[in-house]
């Protein structure tokens, strides 16, 4: 193990565990976000050019050039730079924000939000009679170019990170259940940028002895009081410490000692791992960091909107669909006869059964023939699933790719029974086996599409469909959904998971 000042002797030195890092892994990541930062500062003083020309073009078309415009082509060159100091001064640049989560466009927008209020109030301290159009062209366009050009760049962020460059590598300091769950979330969402590369587990759990301890793959570098010198063996830049009682909070204020020497981050997980975003706070309460955290909001005006909000959508898009959904109808009527949708008994919120409609991508008769291919289940826990089941017609096989028989659930959202977004619709006998954590999806209504869906549908296994199901529960926002939503065409598209 990593031999500190206060460790025994007789630990086991590191060189067995850490010879087969390469110097790639050793070498910090971190010089990537010096480059990316300058080129969001790049890309925002292109997005304030590109805004204020048009706000000048836009107002001022019919005399462009003519002496009144003078002082728009001064204030268009000012904007810009002035623009990069709000969202500096907003966050809009901090690092932890960067790559991933809403946290970053936020900002973003809130920057926008004091520059408008900003040039509001100094155009009427200096007296300047500032054209309304102008100010209405230019000052949202600059957030909303912003925005796209920094959402552009976090793409080609992710397929960099899809290819293993800009990672941030890090140690788990954990039991090893933990980090190994841990771990495997990292591998699933790379576009996290999280890369662990080392684990300490505490003693009790070290195999010890001279072979080589790994979790997941990840090499054991030693014990809790190591993290910092294993953090500096591999290169790390991040430590991550999981909930356990022996880091409590003396231990962890002499890690962030430790690691503040080198720079390393340090990030601590609770133990609510699903519950984040708005529903949780610190409270600083006699001297100590008090982790609040609020109920979901389960009922209330916020459901009522999402209710008002799925039901409109749904209604839409049935009207605007509805020449497609002619003619998938017809291209299954023509493929051997038979109905064109499916019913089927579901179960929605609070455990209320109700009729689920999909086009038929099975052959007449297929619920018969599920027995006897139950043997074949490809699929861990309470679902059946085979990537190669016989019972699918051809139509229905390209219809399943692409989601395309999902959409007559549309009228299941349209008369409240579904919502847009939300948990997997499950079957009754589905339901019949799910353990008391499990029920906690029926208190949602179930979604047409949903963060399973986004995430790698029938590739998920049991455990991940589960929690993502949760996390989606705990953490329900009509952002979330919108979000959710748009990933979703992309997700259709590619046509991974679906079967």
């Amino acid at each position: 193990m990593v031999t500190t000042s206060g460790v025994q002797a007789d630990r086991v030195q590191p060189a067995p565990i850490t010879a087969g890092f390469d110097g790639a892994r050793r070498a910090r990541p971190r010089g990537w976000t010096r480059s990316y930062v300058a080129s969001l500062v790049v890309l925002d003083l292109v997005a304030a050019l590109t805004a204020t020309a048009a706000g000048t073009a836009a107002r001022f078309h019919d005399s462009l050039g003519a002496a009144t415009t003078t002082p728009y082509f001064h204030l268009s060159l000012l904007l810009p730079p002035v623009w990069v100091v709000f969202v500096y001064l907003g966050g809009g640049y901090a690092r932890r924000f960067l790559g991933v989560g809403t946290e970053e466009y936020r900002r973003v927008a809130v920057s926008g939000a004091l520059l408008a209020s900003a040039v509001a109030i100094g155009a009427y301290a200096v007296k300047f009679d500032l054209a309304r159009g102008y100010a209405l062209v230019a000052l949202p366009l600059i957030v909303l170019v912003s925005l796209a050009l920094r959402y552009a760049r976090r793409k080609a962020l992710h397929r960099r990170r899809r290819s293993g460059e800009c990672m941030s590598g890090v140690v788990v300091v954990g039991y090893r259940v933990a980090a190994r769950d841990l771990i495997r979330r990292f591998r699933g969402e790379i576009y996290h940028g999280m890369r662990v590369v080392g684990v300490c587990l505490p003693a009790s759990e070290s195999l010890g002895g001279h072979a080589p301890d790994e979790v997941e793959g990840c090499p054991v570098l030693g014990s809790f009081t190591d993290a910092a010198d294993a953090a500096a063996l591999v290169g790390a830049d991040t430590v991550a410490v999981l909930a356990c009682p022996e880091m409590d909070g003396a231990e962890l204020r002499r890690l962030a000692w430790r690691l503040e020497k080198s720079g390393t981050d340090l990030i601590v997980a609770s133990a609510l791992m699903e519950v984040a975003g708005p529903r949780t706070s610190i409270r600083p309460v006699a001297g100590l960091p008090l982790l609040h955290v609020e109920h979901p909001e389960l009922t209330g005006a916020r459901r009522v909107l999402k209710s008002v909000f799925d039901r409109s959508a749904a209604a839409l898009a049935l009207i605007l669909l509805s020449p497609l959904l002619l003619v998938l109808c017809v291209l299954i009527r023509s493929e051997g006869g038979g109905p064109a949708l499916f019913t089927q008994t579901r179960v929605g919120r609070g455990g209320v059964e109700f009729t689920v409609y999909k086009f038929r991508t099975m052959v007449v008769g297929a619920e018969a023939l599920k027995a006897m291919l139950t043997p074949r289940n490809e699929h861990d826990g309470v679902l059946f699933k085979m990537r190669r089941d016989p019972r699918v017609t051809p139509v229905g096989a390209w219809l399943r790719r692409y989601s395309l028989d999902e959409l007559p659930q549309l009228i299941n959202v349209v008369r409240g029974e579904m919502s847009l977004v939300g948990p997997r619709p499950p079957l009754p006998e589905e339901v019949a086996q799910y353990g008391h954590d499990v029920r906690r999806r029926l208190v949602v209504k179930p979604g047409l599409t949903g963060l399973w869906q986004v995430s790698g549908r029938s590739d998920l296994s049991w455990e991940e469909s589960v929690r993502l199901d949760l996390r989606y529960v705990e953490n329900w926002s009509l952002t979330l959904d919108i979000q959710i939503l748009w990933k979703t065409w992309s997700a259709v598209i590619r046509g991974a998971g679906a079967y």
